[in-house]
């Protein structure tokens, strides 16, 4: 019988039960692929990671990351919580990791308190903002539980952002925002006629609140009924915002989880470059469980 240590973190928090839980197998070398998404289905959580040897020895490691369906190509609080958990284990390079991920070379660097101990860590997504297909207000009005006046339009419309993983973005009024909740019927509906999202969609919705930004993530067709904190999803608003001025920066303090009792903070940071609009994310984590997985 082979056995696997494993340790799960609160990310984008600084208390416990807060944020977003992820697991994390520090080394995963000899799973197979079949064992790592079972292992992702049974802990049950948005996201886990399995940490491999890098292919190529300037880098940190190779990173894989399971929802509870399948592999993804990129994911924030999965990268946060994994740089946290090595960083612990001393696995970092002057306060800096590299993981090799299917959707490229993802850069962590740790952050540490004022007793240098770490406390989170921020990452920057692998790829410069891309936008895709446009979805219109109704399907995501029904999507979401709301009327389609409930979705704004005068900035944007709603639009397939992605830094590495793609999102629905959309705008809604701060009400709706508290009140949404997903239609899973819809959400197949709306796949099945829109074949440009290739079976997925996951739907980002934010609010402006003054001087901050809150924001909720419904992917139940991947089994994520509602994410707590989603790094891979807010990084891409920051760079969607930043594209809609003339700023060459920009900084957010994004909120989430609040409706499910697990309130997060992501702090979210976009650039233009010669490449396109690159962003970061970024905020602390906090250890909950050590256990190990016998097969």
């Amino acid at each position: 019988m082979r056995t696997y240590s494993f340790v799960t973190v609160d990310v984008f928090t600084d208390r416990r039960f807060g944020g977003n839980p992820l697991a994390v197998f520090p080394d995963a070398v000899g799973l197979s692929d079949g064992e790592m998404q079972a292992l992702a289905a049974e802990l049950n959580l948005s996201e886990t990671t399995f940490v491999l040897p890098p292919d190529d020895p300037a880098h940190s490691a190779r990173v894989r990351i399971f929802n509870r369906t399948a592999e993804m190509p990129f994911a924030g609080h999965p990268n946060v919580g994994t740089g946290y958990v090595l960083a612990r284990m001393g696995r970092d390079r002057d306060g800096v990791l590299l993981f090799e991920e299917l959707a490229g070379l993802v850069e962590v660097r740790v952050d540490r308190d004022a007793a240098g101990d770490v406390a989170g860590a921020t990452i920057a997504a692998p790829q410069p903002l891309s936008l895709g297909e446009e979805v219109d207000a109704a399907t995501i009005a029904v999507c979401a539980g709301l009327a389609p006046a409930d979705v704004l339009v005068a900035r944007h419309r709603p639009v397939t952002a992605s830094v590495g993983n793609p999102f629905v973005v959309a705008e809604v009024t701060g009400a709706a925002l508290t009140r949404a909740a997903p239609d899973l019927a819809a959400f197949r509906t709306a796949v099945t006629a829109r074949p440009a999202l290739r079976g997925r969609l996951a739907l980002h919705l934010y609010a402006r609140d003054g001087g901050r930004v809150r924001a909720r993530m419904f992917a139940p067709l991947a089994g994520t009924y509602e994410d707590a904190a989603t790094g891979s999803a807010n990084a891409p608003l920051g760079a969607l915002l930043l594209s809609l001025g003339d700023a060459d920066s920009g900084s957010w303090d994004i909120v989430q989880g609040v409706e499910m009792g697990r309130p997060s903070l992501l702090h979210v940071t976009a650039r233009r470059t010669e490449d396109g609009i690159r962003a970061t994310v970024g905020g602390g984590c906090v250890p909950v469980l050590r256990g190990e997985a016998s097969l």
